[in-house]
């Protein structure tokens, strides 16, 4: 009989190295009737294994259409909480409880609260990458992949705080022309991209194509080919005839990339140092022998309010809604 303990954020209990842990994970899901959601960011193994595998819109449509008693959420703190706010009836487990999300992290509730406060007449439209206690404070969440199209919707005069991340704000500012004020937040994977580096693999590389996530600072944007979401990257590399690609974003997806394309090259931009730095750290931390521990015992489970998942579902439904009519 197994001793499980619930340590440091996640279940500490040692496997049979002799296991075949794809297997007992396909075996779990049947028998559960859970679904695993992983997201782009994950490990190899992890993408491997998911039922789907997607960026933080398809992850939440996927949440809210899923028919299944569990999901398993292999991401990141907030994609759970969103997964959990769309199916309060499920039960949501993640495999590492501290896989959290700087982004998030740079928008203290309390804090953001007072901003608000301080622009009374201002919608408040939302990254996705935030906690359910600033869900709950907003009008509308967005994602990268249908934040300019949301931006656009809204009637040239109304006044919007747009938040958490500066660098996507700002880059939604460029494509719509709306004078948003924007929260002073970022994503530490997206901001350590070195121009200097980038530019010297370019020309290394001159056929290669640079394409970017908007959550990357201006100076990085303005020299790429194309700037997408997560999955708008990927389709992206898909359907261009290039054979090679400098990737700024977080290396999990080109995992994705070369599965899809295994005849192309794909390049990760290099960061202002020489460590992995665009490799996010907390999703890193669910690994493979988690995940199948956290089914098998279905912990940790991820717990929210009533009173702050009826709060926080609201601007998520408004932004699925929006999807749905922008085809998205």
């Amino acid at each position: 009989m197994d001793t499980v303990l619930l340590k440091k954020g996640f279940l500490d209990v040692e496997t049979d190295p002799s296991l075949n842990i794809f297997e007992e994970i396909k075996k779990l899901k049947k028998e559960k009737n859970a679904v695993l959601l992983a997201h782009y960011y994950q490990e190899n193994d992890i993408q491997d294994v998911a039922d789907y595998i997607g960026d933080s819109l398809g992850l939440a449509q996927q949440a809210a259409r899923t028919n299944a008693d569990i999901i398993v959420f292999a991401g990141v703190h907030f994609m759970a909480e969103t997964a959990k706010i769309l199916c309060p009836d499920k039960k949501v487990l993640l495999p590492d409880l501290n896989a959290g999300c700087s982004l998030a992290d740079s928008c203290p509730p309390e804090k953001f609260a007072a901003f608000k406060a301080e622009h009374p007449d201002h919608l408040v439209i939302t990254y996705v990458n935030c906690s359910a206690d600033i869900k709950a404070l907003s009008d509308i969440i967005c994602t990268s992949s249908n934040a300019v199209q949301i931006v656009n919707s809204i009637h040239a005069g109304q006044k919007i705080i747009f938040a958490p991340d500066k660098n996507l704000g700002r880059y939604i500012v460029e494509k719509t022309g709306r004078d948003m004020v924007l929260w002073n937040g970022s994503c530490m994977v997206h901001e350590i991209f070195s121009l200097q580096k980038i530019v010297r693999l370019k020309s290394q590389h001159p056929s290669a194509l640079f394409i970017a996530h908007p959550e990357c600072e201006k100076q990085i944007l303005d020299k790429a080919d194309f700037i997408g979401s997560t999955t708008a990257l990927l389709n992206f590399t898909i359907n261009r005839k290039e054979k090679e690609f400098i990737v700024a974003t977080e290396t999990g997806i080109l995992h994705q990339m070369q599965k899809a394309s295994p005849e192309k090259t794909f390049i990760p931009a290099p960061p202002d140092s020489n460590c992995a730095c665009n490799d996010c750290p907390h999703m890193k931390l669910n690994t493979l022998e988690k995940l199948y521990v956290c089914l098998k015992y279905e912990k940790p489970e991820l717990i929210i309010p009533e009173h702050l998942i009826q709060k926080a579902r609201i601007p998520i439904d408004r932004m699925l809604e929006l999807s749905a009519k922008f085809g998205l």
